[in-house]
């Protein structure tokens, strides 16, 4: 079955950096555009950056752009995200899965935490 596992959160000083990992399997990796999506607590959950399947092709949500960078690794089934010069704003769970409308279940998530 389709499993994610993310991991690399914690707590981040404003202006800090994190890297979060996303073990994906159960699925032909190479082959799905991936994301990572946010959950702050009280809203919905957004997307944040997506990535093509060949790693080629990137976005980002506007609240982020210039500060993250999505990447992937086809080889080790793995997408990352590089995040810098975090903000309070920042501070949510996150989670990958597949790109689109189509997700598969969710993963538990890696909580991040930017507080001073």
């Amino acid at each position: 079955q389709v499993q994610f596992v993310e991991s690399g959160g914690g707590l981040a000083q404003p202006g800090g950096s994190l890297r979060l990992s996303c073990a994906a399997s159960g699925f032909t990796f190479s082959t799905y555009a991936m994301s990572w999506y946010r959950q702050a607590a009280g809203k919905e959950r957004e997307v944040v950056a997506r990535i093509s399947p060949n790693g080629i092709t990137t976005n980002y949500a506007d609240s982020v752009k210039g500060r993250f960078t999505i990447s992937r690794g086809n080889a080790k089934n793995t997408v990352y995200l590089q995040m810098n010069n975090l903000k309070p704003e920042d501070t949510a769970v996150y989670y990958c899965n597949r790109a689109g409308a189509a997700v598969w279940s969710w993963g538990q998530g890696t909580q991040v935490t930017v507080s001073s």
